[in-house]
């Protein structure tokens, strides 16, 4: 348990370093995205970028074991 939570605040860590960056990727702006517009709502559902991010980890959790 303890090394989980060590490897976690790392993670955690590690986002929190290089989120300026992040902020800088049209990240959620790619084209395939789920837009919902009515009224005063909008909804707005990055399908292409959760696809991507989805492989990415998979990619990297492969690579781990």
């Amino acid at each position: 348990m303890q090394k989980a939570l060590i490897v976690l605040g790392l993670i955690i860590l590690i986002i929190g370093i290089v989120w300026p960056l992040f902020k800088e990727l049209p990240i959620g702006k790619l084209p395939g995205g789920i837009i919902f517009k009515k009224g005063n709502f909008n909804f707005y559902f990055p399908l292409i970028t959760c696809l991507i991010f989805s492989l990415v980890i998979t990619i990297i959790i492969n690579l781990f074991k």
